[in-house]
């Protein structure tokens, strides 16, 4: 098979395992709260906020270092991925162990902190599937890691069900979630056999290889989890389980969103290095714009979209109860509409192999987040802490951009932006007069959706911002552009 078939096919396996998964992610959610409520919500929340600063602390960027070290790397492959794995299971076993050793230090309710030591064991095998899910990256074979996701959400759904049908209250819910983590673990592990066999080896040399590769992702890393995360941790210290309840179910609704373009990016990052690494300029500039334009193209839609609808996308999602959620949606989707954009220039940053000088921009933007945090979290609650995450994801995509301009001299062309802009704003018309008619129900809710979007993406298409031919263009590839040895927990 082709490259250009291989992308295309892994792409397309993707999108459907994506959208399964998204769906099944989307029921878990209303389950989840529905049974526990705010309050109940708003420690499930707490609780995976708090593994989740260990995990991210543990976390080295190994899924990036992995497709960097075995592509292309002298040293045979098995050997850099056993001791990979072997490193992912010390980092991710020393920094998890903490969780549970310090949150008794915190003014938590017992409820959480037991809820810490019955979790935090689902962090490592999320930890654990970097090192797999780089490989999957390098053998453009990332459908096996869709059917693990969509396998674990699975168990994760019936595991939630169950829980609710004999009232096994939170402690049940955490459970299911060690247990949904432990799937997708197993699947990809079990697939990636076809390829080699990984266990865990502790060569020095190699050790000493990952680390050099990995400590400027590590220390962006930390940064990005002060100015990401801080919010939901400082929310919970400062405000009302309840307040973090709502919060917590607007911010599961954005991590399914933002889990699109880094999938996308993803795919993307292996072509973008090769194509560096043989310097061949143009094409990753060509590939750069074309990215950049498909995520212009997504963002418009979210960005009007919510504005009309998230309420009551909200209220369907989260119950009844959760419905006020939904200004904090409308906030925190240009947030997203950030990291749609920002994140095709954070992994153009890792291509160039410059991720080092983005440390200081980080360390600028999680200090100045931090102290915005720390100032309207206090007074305005969730939309303070809404606030300032747009604040900090724009910057680090304005930042990332510049990186990438000073390197590679590369300015995104705005062209297809603006037709998409133009086409958002029918989108727009469109649901200022229909919204209040049809968003009362399910059925209602779900047409808009469907006659919005057939809007938006007529109107681009008329505007001449899409093209038949356009995913062809990106994903278009002549090996002897970029060489022939290219092989290219959450709910």
């Amino acid at each position: 098979m082709s490259l250009t078939k291989k992308v295309a096919h892994n792409t397309l396996i993707q999108i459907i395992g994506k959208i399964i998964s998204t769906i099944l992610g989307l029921f878990v959610i209303a389950f989840i709260t529905r049974y526990l409520g705010r309050t109940g919500f708003g420690q499930y929340t707490t609780i995976i906020t708090f593994l989740g600063f260990f995990a991210i602390m543990a976390d080295f960027g190994l899924t990036l270092v992995t497709v960097q070290m075995i592509s292309g790397e002298r040293i045979a492959e098995n050997k850099i991925l056993n001791n990979l794995f072997g490193f992912r299971l010390t980092s991710g076993l020393f920094f998890l162990i903490l969780a549970p050793l310090t949150v008794f230090f915190f003014p938590y309710s017992l409820t959480i902190k037991l809820g810490v030591i019955i979790t935090f064991i689902a962090f490592l095998f999320p930890a654990l599937n970097q090192i797999i899910i780089g490989l999957f990256q390098k053998k453009l074979s990332m459908e096996r890691n869709a059917v693990a996701e969509v396998a674990s959400r699975i168990v994760l759904l019936l595991g939630v069900i169950a829980t609710e049908k004999f009232q096994f209250g939170l402690t049940g819910i955490l459970l299911s979630t060690v247990a949904s983590t432990l799937t997708s673990f197993i699947f990809n592990y079990l697939f990636s056999l076809k390829f080699t066999t990984i266990k865990p080896a502790f060569d020095w040399l190699i050790w000493k290889k990952i680390i050099t590769k990995s400590w400027p992702l590590a220390i962006t890393i930390v940064l990005n989890l002060i100015y990401l995360r801080a919010d939901i941790l400082l929310l919970s210290l400062f405000r009302s389980e309840a307040e973090v309840g709502l919060y917590g179910a607007t911010y599961k609704i954005v991590d399914v969103l933002t889990a699109i373009p880094f999938m996308f990016a993803g795919l993307i990052l292996p072509i973008l290095s090769k194509a560096w690494s043989k310097n061949n300029q143009k094409y990753f500039r060509h590939v750069l714009q074309k990215s950049f334009d498909f995520m212009a193209i997504l963002t418009i839609p979210l960005l009007v979209g919510a504005q009309f609808l998230s309420r009551s996308v909200m209220s369907f999602v989260g119950g009844a109860a959760f419905a006020a959620s939904g200004i904090i949606l409308q906030v925190l989707i240009f947030a997203v509409g950030a990291v749609f954009l920002g994140t095709i220039f954070s992994h153009a940053i890792i291509a160039l192999n410059k991720q080092k000088t983005m440390i200081g921009f980080y360390v600028f933007t999680s200090v100045t987040s931090l102290i915005a945090y720390l100032i309207l979290i206090p007074r305005f609650s969730y939309l303070g802490a809404a606030a300032v995450t747009i604040y900090s994801e724009v910057l680090i995509a304005i930042f990332s951009a510049y990186c990438v301009w000073k390197y590679s001299k590369f300015l995104p062309q705005l062209k297809i932006m603006f037709k998409s802009i133009i086409s958002g704003l029918v989108m727009g018309a469109f649901l200022y007069f229909f919204t209040k008619t049809y968003q009362t129900t399910l059925g209602g809710l779900s047409l808009l959706i469907i006659v919005s979007s057939l809007i938006y993406f007529l109107a681009l298409f008329l505007l001449k911002g899409i093209k038949r031919q356009d995913l062809a263009t990106v994903l278009k590839h002549q090996d002897k552009n970029i060489g022939p040895s290219y092989h290219g927990p959450q709910l």
